[in-house]
């Protein structure tokens, strides 16, 4: 087997599952899967992600060679098919003022419909 880097992607089969996160294995190599490490969202419930016997993709995040230990994240690849990079959707410059700009005027015009129908 060759040797894993750092940030490779390789496939794992998940180990085991618990609230943290999700155990995998690679050849002689052992990785957790942490829960901040599952999705950029929420989680839950990991179970709701992978299940024990699961082969996946995993990027390396962090490894440690002298016991064959492994820091694997899943958030930002197609985990389940091919391990591709997914494409998100990026962050607009002007954030939250469209927001600001406009709630006033949304408030203002719901309290008009609302006033109007009385």
């Amino acid at each position: 087997m060759t040797k894993i880097k750092k940030e490779d992607l390789v496939k794992v089969t998940v180990t085991g599952v618990q609230k943290y996160g999700a155990f995998a294995k690679i050849g002689d190599y052992d990785g957790l899967i942490h829960i901040s490490e599952i999705s950029y969202g929420f989680v839950k419930n990991v179970n709701d992600y992978l299940k024990i016997g699961d082969k996946i993709y995993a990027q390396v995040v962090d490894i440690n060679d002298d016991n064959n230990h492994l820091k694997l994240s899943i958030k930002d690849i197609d985990y389940r098919n091919d391990g591709s990079k997914l494409k998100r959707m990026s962050e607009t410059k002007s954030g939250f003022k469209p927001l600001k700009d406009n709630l006033e005027i949304w408030i203002n015009n719901k309290i008009k419909e609302i006033t109007d129908k009385m």
